[in-house]
């Protein structure tokens, strides 16, 4: 069961001059990262940087997710999602950036 993050914005169009540059980043993270409270952290690490998307176990024992924001606040979540909460243990986090949809 995917956890969201929160509602997706209502399309804008292409950002102005002066305004962010937004991304969608796909993770697929390793390590003790289920039962540690590893989705619930990052749902709440994405809702504080006001950023739309999902999170979710996978049965191999990694957690996935997907961001979509602003760059700068998807970047600072993909630094925490190298070290999620106490407890966790990230082995590896892989990610990449998805084309933004229309």
């Amino acid at each position: 069961m995917q956890t969201p993050i929160m509602p997706e914005p209502e399309p804008t169009g292409r950002a102005e001059a002066g305004e962010p540059d937004f991304i969608t980043r796909h993770f697929c993270i390793d390590g003790r990262v289920q039962g540690v409270g590893f989705r619930w952290s990052m749902c709440y690490k994405a809702e504080k940087l006001k950023l739309t998307g999902w999170v979710r176990n996978r049965q191999d024992g990694s957690v996935e997710a997907l961001a979509h924001g602003p760059r700068a606040e998807v970047d600072a979540l993909t630094v925490w999602a190298h070290r999620g909460p106490p407890g966790a243990h990230v082995t590896l986090v892989r990610f990449d950036d998805r084309p933004p949809t229309p």
